[in-house]
């Protein structure tokens, strides 16, 4: 595949750190304690792979990737989405000599890796000529955002992540700051005929 310049260096970046995140994801999988944490390092490892092997396919062949990346969904797994669901966990201090992971710093470290690769496939996408890989960087953003959204969503239940609910009257303050625009007018109406393809709606994004 002919890709510019600019292209070939992200791609080379986005795969080196593809090679580590498959890497830790192997370790993990060998040594996770919690089933639960466990069966989501498993069910989300082959997408891992197959992400890496399509970058590995754009640099290396004329015709590109020759497999796709699924578009996922998001799940919802809590009954609520702004108090803690368990007891808050022990205080966690960095340890300087470590021969093996326990679970909870595995999961800090996948969860932040899904972040680190959330944010420079949605940088990348923006940057990418070739419509092809500009479509592989925003799929692999998604599916980013979905992989760190179940592991926010354990590490939630585990009481590893601080959730507690806004300052109500903070938000109103806020909220009182702006109004709505109207979109029912014909010249609004006109300009949201005028649109590139729509695929689907937000809502078809989470279930």
């Amino acid at each position: 595949m002919r890709i510019a310049a600019h292209e070939a260096n992200a791609l080379n970046e986005l795969t080196l750190s593809c090679v580590n995140s498959i890497t830790n994801m192997g370790y993990m999988i060998q040594h996770v304690q919690d089933p639960e944490f466990k069966s989501i390092l498993q069910r989300h490892f082959p997408l891992h792979i197959r992400d890496y092997n399509m970058k590995v396919e754009f640099l290396n062949k004329r015709e590109g990737a020759t497999t796709e990346l699924p578009l996922l969904k998001e799940e919802a797994k809590l009954n609520q989405f702004t108090e803690m669901v368990a007891p808050q966990a022990p205080p966690v201090q960095p340890r300087t000599a470590v021969e093996n992971m326990n679970d909870r710093e595995m999961a800090t470290a996948y969860l932040l890796t899904l972040k680190r690769a959330g944010r420079e496939y949605a940088w990348n996408a923006m940057e990418m000529a070739n419509p092809e890989i500009r479509s592989f960087c925003q799929t692999a953003f998604m599916m980013s955002c979905s992989h760190a959204y179940d592991m926010w969503q354990y590490m939630v239940k585990k009481g590893y992540y601080v959730l507690e609910p806004a300052d109500e009257m903070a938000v109103q303050k806020m909220g009182s700051m702006y109004l709505l625009v109207p979109e029912a007018n014909p010249q609004m109406q006109a300009h949201m005929m005028n649109q590139n393809p729509i695929a689907g709606q937000s809502n078809q994004l989470y279930q």
